[in-house]
């Protein structure tokens, strides 16, 4: 089993290095870490919309790195800080996921960084032989 890891030199907020990486790929299967609505490494300004959006488009953004699509997709977690934003978060979910609707957590948690949520998800594509 051959184990490929996407992103293993990034920075955080304040430019600190983050110990771990965007994702780790081994026999078809994709574990994205989980990602937040972050930008040039500062998590956007913004409400639940826009954070929202951001986080969902850097998890794409990593699924597409590796050569997945949100088709792959076969589980997402997701950490919302406030409760009261579950259904505008999943209404904007259902707009990347709605056709192709992976199974999920979705949990109410204190953030370790300053944002509205986050994702994580695993995806699978058979390899070609």
């Amino acid at each position: 089993m051959s184990i490929k890891r996407y992103g293993t030199v990034q920075t955080g907020a304040g430019g600190k290095p983050l110990p771990f990486a965007r994702a780790v790929e081994a026999d078809g299967w994709l574990y994205v870490s989980g990602q937040v609505a972050m930008e040039n490494g500062e998590i956007i300004d913004g409400n639940i919309v826009a954070q929202t959006h951001k986080t969902i488009q850097n998890v794409i953004a990593i699924l597409e790195e590796a050569g997945y699509g949100v088709e792959h997709v076969v589980r997402c977690g997701v950490w919302l800080d406030d409760p009261r934003d579950f259904w505008t978060f999943n209404g904007i979910y259902q707009q990347y996921f709605g056709e192709h609707p992976p199974a999920r957590a979705c949990v109410q948690s204190s953030m370790m960084v300053d944002c509205k949520i986050e994702i994580d998800c695993v995806a699978y594509k058979a390899k070609d032989k």
